[in-house]
């Protein structure tokens, strides 16, 4: 086939066989042929939406993390509207002295404290230190309450500006620190965020040496980046957009920069390797259209699975949980819609220029024979010994997911943040000054004729410790708060007994809530709302799949194999951080259980990337099925042809993931380890071990399809003719 240079720049090539190509290959085909157009365009979406991403971490919001429509969440909103903000999202601001804090001296530090704090505007009714109430009986610390005039999620910036001003008042023998839920997520944001930055930066050296090693060219490993630099700028820019419509959560864009690099590498590999095998055969343009005509629909497929694998998270009625999904479900769009578009023309304009910046080692002298492939010989070996390989990955992954039986899961504790965050020093000194419970007093919100009653309850509780007298609201609501300051640490188990047996004794219109007691009811929810959402996961995964490989049976070890490897992943994670083992190699101190967001949301994002990889194995095994109608061509091919490039993204999410594994907080460990195990296991035992060896178990039969469900199937071919 010949080619030749159009004017403009554009790539043409005589003698193109009639049209059979596909949708996706005429795409690819015309971003090929159109290259400057499409470039133009990105540069064009890139630059718009990138200029509102330097505003990404100061326009995201930090809370959100509340079941809404609860109880909790209800006495959060009232405390706010008749009495004076004093709500969980209010802030608390200790002064600890070494002398009583009626010293001149401190008296002073208070009133500059409050001065602080009343200039601004997002703070509501201040209350000064009470004797008896918010004084220590030795006299030496004292606590201010400043009322929430604001959202949540404007109360989190409110504590982002004010924490370190009154930090500054501290003075010799004197200790300043705002505490409470805000200032908590203020320091929990700006840790895991710092922690992010830091893996990040010990990941890229990593992930290039990788990319180099896969590629096997400086040119093709920098198409990842490319792909997740305009994938991450738009997204970024979308996201602050989205804000002026509803709260984003600052961990949206984190876990969507992660998202966005490992679908970028896992994409950009599956093409380039099938574009260099396509180069062979013709020219750079028709060579786009059979990648994207093979590859590219097991992209788009993957992409699709990865969507709908992260909306089941969408069930859970949660805002930080639903913007999380939405800013990594944005990125994914944008890298796909990169993938599809932006790469194809770059491949169409480098053509065999793609594989400038060749080291010396990976270049092949003229007449050297091909290196073997060594993925197509595992296949093979496979296919002579699948008992032995089969039961090996098996019985390793059934073993590491027997422990998730026992797993624990709990809302995270004052120690996800550092030792010298605002919040947790805060958060000592009211303890040692006020008893465990005082950091997680519980708001009781009640009709002013059942105040006594529900104020009798609770000093009859045996889990409470004390109780404040009922304060009327002075807007003439009818409505009276009781706070009361229980016997445990807010993060202590005993707590939700509590909660639960005062809900059950206090007057019918009485309301539960507080900061501690949102946590439980969050955990509630997740702990409702998880079965639904794995079943959805991996039911739509199951979808997908059969609706790709018109296989029923395949699709379904697909997305069951999927399934283990993901338990396996969480019975790791029960070792480590409930049980504590390597707890002192990683630097932490184990919780006893697993924070309760980490099922849900680790689910769906180890599924999706788990199927990523199933997609581009079992794709690359329906074509070679189609072509040839073997089932050993079909499960040695698929290695053959997919094997390298689940192996080396695999490598590459293993290693940024376990980068965070390193960081200091616990729940970027948490996830580092769970993700990394989870993708380390996936790719090694299941994608390029179990499910070649069910391929070679199943035979023809994995690959049938009854004659009903054929025709109400569409018809999705993965082979180019």
């Amino acid at each position: 086939m010949s080619v030749v240079e159009s004017r403009g720049g554009h790539t043409r090539e005589a003698n193109r066989p009639p049209g059979r190509d596909g949708l996706l290959g005429r795409l690819g085909g015309w971003a090929a042929g159109h290259a400057r157009l499409v470039l133009l365009a990105w540069v064009i979406l890139v630059a718009v939406l990138g200029a509102f991403a330097p505003k990404v971490n100061s326009a995201l919001s930090g809370a959100g993390w509340q079941a809404d429509g609860s109880a909790s969440v209800q006495v959060r909103e009232l405390a706010e509207k008749h009495f004076g903000g004093n709500a969980s999202s209010a802030l608390q601001v200790t002064i600890k002295a070494d002398r009583p804090v009626t010293d001149p001296a401190v008296a002073a530090i208070v009133d500059k404290a409050v001065t602080t704090l009343d200039a601004d505007s997002r703070v509501g009714q201040i209350v000064r230190p009470q004797p008896g109430a918010t004084v220590s009986q030795d006299g030496r610390t004292a606590m201010i309450l400043a009322g929430a005039a604001a959202d949540p999620n404007e109360m989190v910036r409110a504590a982002d500006d004010l924490k370190d001003p009154l930090a500054g008042l501290s003075a010799d023998g004197v200790q300043v620190r705002a505490t409470g839920a805000s200032v908590l997520w203020s320091d929990f944001n700006k840790a895991n965020h710092d922690a992010m930055m830091k893996s990040e930066m010990l990941s890229w050296p990593v992930t290039m040496a990788i990319l180099v090693l896969a590629f096997g060219s400086l040119v093709a490993a920098g198409l990842p980046l490319l792909l997740t630099l305009a994938g991450l700028a738009a997204s970024a820019g979308s996201l602050v957009l989205l804000t002026e419509l509803t709260p984003i959560s600052i961990w949206a864009m984190n876990f969507a920069m992660m998202f966005a690099l490992a679908l970028g590498i896992d994409y950009a590999l599956f093409l380039v390797m099938r574009f260099r095998d396509a180069l062979q055969r013709s020219g750079p343009v028709r060579a786009v259209v059979e990648t994207m005509d093979t590859a590219g629909k097991a992209v788009l497929l993957s992409g699709v699975t990865v969507l709908v694998s992260l909306s089941a998270v969408m069930l859970v009625p949660s805002p930080a949980f639903r913007s999380m999904a939405g800013g990594i479900m944005l990125a994914v769009v944008f890298v796909l819609a990169a993938t599809l578009t932006l790469l194809p023309a770059v491949l169409g304009m480098l053509g065999r220029r793609i594989d400038l910046g060749t080291p010396p080692w990976a270049r092949r002298k003229d007449g050297a024979k091909a290196r073997p492939n060594r993925f197509e010989a595992w296949g093979r070996l496979l296919w002579r010994r699948p008992a032995l390989f089969g039961a090996v990955a098996t019985v390793l992954l059934v073993a590491l997911a027997i422990p998730v039986f026992g797993l624990r899961t709990a809302m995270p504790s004052i120690t996800v943040v550092p030792e010298d965050a605002s919040a947790r020093m805060g958060y000592s000194a009211v303890q040692e000054a006020f008893g465990k419970g005082a950091p997680g007093a519980l708001q009781i919100i009640t009709p002013q004729a059942e105040a006594e009653a529900a104020s009798s309850v609770l000093r009859n509780d045996p889990g409470i410790r004390a109780v404040m007298p009922a304060a009327p609201s002075a807007d003439g609501s009818g409505l009276s708060l009781v706070q009361a300051v229980p016997n445990v640490d807010p993060s202590d188990p005993a707590l939700a007994g509590t909660v639960d047996r005062l809900r059950a004794d206090l007057p019918d219109k009485a309301l539960v809530g507080g900061a501690a007691v949102e946590n439980l009811d969050l955990k509630d929810l997740l702990d409702s709302k998880t079965p639904l959402a794995l079943g959805t996961v991996v039911g739509l995964g199951f979808v997908l799949l059969l609706f790709a490989l018109r296989a029923p049976l395949i699709a379904a070890l697909g997305a069951l194999t999927s399934l283990l490897s993901t338990a396996a992943a969480f019975g790791a994670a029960r070792l480590v951080f409930q049980d504590g083992h390597g707890s002192g190699l990683l630097g932490f101190t184990p919780q006893g259980f697993l924070d309760g967001w980490a099922p849900v949301f680790f689910f769906a994002m180890i599924f999706a990337i788990a199927m990523d990889y199933t997609v581009f194995l079992l794709a690359t095994a329906k074509e070679e099925w189609e072509r040839t109608g073997d089932p050993k061509q079909a499960a040695v091919g698929a290695l053959a042809r997919s094997g390298r490039v689940i192996f080396a993204a695999a490598g590459v999410m293993v290693a940024v993931f376990f980068t965070f594994a390193l960081s200091g907080p616990l729940p970027p460990k948490e996830m580092g380890v769970i993700l990394g195990v989870a993708v380390l296991l996936d790719a090694l035992l299941v994608r390029l071990v179990l499910l070649p060896v069910l391929l070679r178990a199943t035979g023809r039969a994995a690959w049938w399809c009854p004659r009903w469900l054929n025709r109400l199937l569409p018809d999705v071919r993965f082979s180019h003719d």
